[in-house]
């Protein structure tokens, strides 16, 4: 007999057996769900609040946190404290991911604190956990009696060869040409995040309607669990009363004038009308303070309604333009001194000053991920700060919308970055937004693309970006090109497509109904290309190609490869060598295990010398060549010379000079620097050199007049 009453579904998905289980772990949670997926476990434990939130309160507090355990990979924490700490980027963004197809399926008016805690228990290293903690968060959710309007599905799709792959293996992502992230119902697709190598429209809306399918026999399966042991459905309290009184007086007292205020074209302008219009409204219920509590939210429905019903009826949008149009846009580039490359992008209201920094092997990111270590050669990096939107807010690290957005970026314009070997710099962009109102994510792709073009980094294809929103109420809809910032926020759709003139390169989808037909999205895919082509025209008309040189600011990089026996040489005991390499030159020098040898240099003089220098250590001397060295040991019967890296020869005495020589030290002493011609190597390996048939003063061959090689 157990003590546990466990309920458990499997099914075949994608050639892996999935299994939800709940009954076991964490029973004191509204919800406990175990998902593993091959053998890659993530546990999810959802809680509601059970005190009934205020009446009035206006917003709905759901908090999702992924966390990652790294025993699931049987591995120990680095650092001193050895104890996971505070979210990874890795963490932070598959949180956004949970977050964003669930939070618009809650009821409306549904306000408990609801917390989600996804956490990642075991990880086998081929299939990604991703996927399986979303599949647990749509589980728990559904079996926790809240009102969730789910479950939800989620799915990767690859693209290898032609052909789309469900839940690719971390081992053969290398081979895909996208990797997509689907989630939605059994209705629609909610949400979308992609990375892909110009992929077509065709191919992107062929991926999505893939995914969406394949996850429809995991929903059954919850469904399935759910009918058996989901908790009873919790009571949602009704709308207060007031609501209809306030929402009814704001509009026959104040709709025109919304209306009116949704004319002005100017961002600010038009808050500053609409805050005025707002204390309008307060000052209607002054006397009443259950109508009070209210206001704000009427207030904004107000504005949701206004906003919409002006674009579906005329298709005219608050600054004037049709559905089509993109804001006024205007590039420059090599807007700053001394940095490697920057550029500025504004549309509309919406502005990004965007730098990039070009480094050395010692730039590159160390990410210690639960699948293991690895060097990050690329980063981009997005600041949001108040005053781009005027306002006064704490300054503080990176929330989780710069970094999603950042991220977002990073995936548009990394397949067309150079490969290492063709560019052999550590990049780093950054991207200030300056002003925003609406689509700062896609100004930064667009940025970005200028800033790495103008510092000289060989870009396959320009990027550009762009956001499409999407108005609709029953059967009437409108889909928006170049969304603002009211628009995002009262609208149904974010849409944000990436790519060149000839395919996507990242696309991300947040709905906030409860899901969007094929039909819709084959449309605003359609309506992004036309719009993406517009952006990227504009752009090309400042800087069509990259620069054919880097930046004279950025330091020079010589690559070369190096035998692997010689690694040892160059490095010298404890680093000896090529510490007194970097020194006298000024040069960086990394050196890969494979013999890549990569010296960096601002300077193209201390380049040379670093790289003769090397040269001189790992080249094997020549005959007849003439080369530096110093004298290292003294014998009664000649000097050995250390003349090329490890190399030692011995400069016989009847070799040191062109008269007799009586006594070695007559003439040599230890530490002497001298110039010695390669006379060959005798019977026995050992190399023979020459003092005398060299000028000692010029380096110049007294027997043919030969450069001196410096070593």
């Amino acid at each position: 007999m157990t003590m546990f009453n466990v309920f458990r579904k499997e099914i075949e998905w994608g050639g892996r057996p999935l299994i939800i289980e709940t009954g076991k772990m964490g029973r004191q949670a509204d919800a406990s769900v175990i998902v593993r997926y091959g053998e890659t476990s993530v546990h999810c434990a959802v809680c509601a609040a059970k005190k009934e939130p205020d009446a009035f309160t206006d917003f709905f507090p759901l908090t999702v946190n992924y966390i990652e355990k790294t025993y699931a990979a049987g591995k120990i924490p680095g650092g001193f404290m050895k104890r996971e700490g505070r979210p990874s980027e890795k963490e932070t963004l598959v949180s956004r991911l949970i977050d964003r197809p669930i939070r618009p399926l809650f009821a409306k008016g549904f306000k408990n604190e609801t917390q989600v805690v996804c956490t990642l228990l075991s990880h086998d290293l081929k299939n990604e956990s991703d996927i399986v903690a979303m599949i647990a968060t749509s589980a728990a959710l559904t079996l926790s009696g809240l009102p969730f309007l789910g479950p939800i599905g989620a799915a990767r799709v690859g693209y290898i060869d032609g052909q789309y792959v469900l839940n690719p293996t971390l081992d053969v992502m290398d081979k895909s040409q996208l990797d997509l992230v689907v989630a939605g119902t059994t209705e629609g697709v909610l949400m979308v995040e992609s990375e892909a190598n110009e992929l077509s429209e065709d191919v992107m809306l062929g991926s999505v309607a893939f995914g969406h399918k394949a996850f429809q026999s995991v929903i059954q399966a919850i469904i399935s669990l759910a009918e058996e042991c989901a908790k009873e459905p919790w009571k949602m309290t009704s709308e207060p009363e007031i609501y209809q009184v306030v929402r009814d007086r704001i509009q026959t007292e104040l709709g025109d004038e919304i209306a009116t205020a949704f004319h002005i074209r100017e961002k600010l302008e038009r808050q500053n009308k609409l805050e005025e219009l707002k204390e309008k409204a307060v000052a209607l219920f002054e006397e009443n303070e259950e109508a009070l509590a209210c206001v704000d939210k009427m207030f904004h429905e107000a504005e949701y309604h206004t906003m919409r019903d002006a674009v579906l009826s005329t298709g005219v949008r608050i600054d004037g333009r049709d559905t089509k149009t993109v804001r006024p846009i205007e590039c420059e580039v090599g807007v700053l001194p001394k940095v490697h490359g920057s550029a500025l992008f504004t549309r509309g209201e919406t502005q990004a000053l965007v730098v990039s920094t070009l480094g050395t092997g010692d730039d590159e990111q160390i990410i210690d991920a639960i699948e293991g270590n690895y060097r990050r050669k690329f980063m981009l990096h997005y600041n949001f700060p108040a005053y781009s939107v005027g306002e006064v807010k704490r300054m503080g690290s990176p929330g989780r919308r710069e970094i999603g957005h950042g991220k977002l970026a990073w995936r548009a314009v990394h397949p067309m970055l150079p490969s290492f070997e063709q560019f052999p710099y550590t990049i780093r962009v950054v991207s200030e937004i300056m002003e925003s109102n609406g689509s700062s994510s896609m100004a930064t792709v667009c940025g970005a693309t200028l800033s790495m073009m103008d510092a000289g980094i060989p870009m396959k294809k320009p990027v550009a970006g762009i956001a499409m929103g999407l108005i609709k109420e029953d059967d009437r809809y409108s889909i928006l090109t170049d969304i603002m910032g009211d628009e995002d926020h009262l609208g149904d759709m974010d849409f944000k497509v990436a790519g060149t003139k000839d395919g996507i390169t990242a696309l991300q989808m947040d709905i906030k109904i409860t899901s969007i037909t094929e039909g819709i999205m084959k449309e605003a895919l359609a309506q992004a290309h036309e719009g993406r082509l517009f952006i990227l025209g504009k752009m090309t008309e400042v800087l069509a190609e990259p620069r054919a040189e880097v930046s004279p600011n950025a330091p020079r990089i010589f690559s070369m490869t190096i035998k692997k026996d010689k690694i040892r040489d160059v490095i010298g005991t404890g680093g000896k060598v090529i510490r007194e390499i970097t020194e006298k030159t000024g040069c960086k020098l990394d050196i890969d295990d494979d013999g890549t040898l990569r010296i960096a240099a601002v300077d193209g003089d201390c380049m040379q010398k670093a790289i003769d220098w090397v040269k001189s250590i790992v080249d094997d001397p020549e005959p007849g060549h003439i080369y530096t060295g110093k004298v290292v040991k003294i014998m009664d019967f000649g000097a050995f010379v250390n003349f090329c890296g490890a190399q030692d020869g011995l400069v016989h005495i009847s070799e040191l000079a062109p008269h007799r020589v009586e006594k070695v030290t007559d003439f040599v002493k230890e530490g002497d620097e001298v110039k010695v011609k390669f006379m060959g190597s005798d019977n026995r390996g050992k190399m023979k050199l020459s003092m005398k048939r060299v000028d000692q003063t010029t380096g110049e061959d007294l027997e043919a007049g030969q450069e001196t090689v410096e070593a």
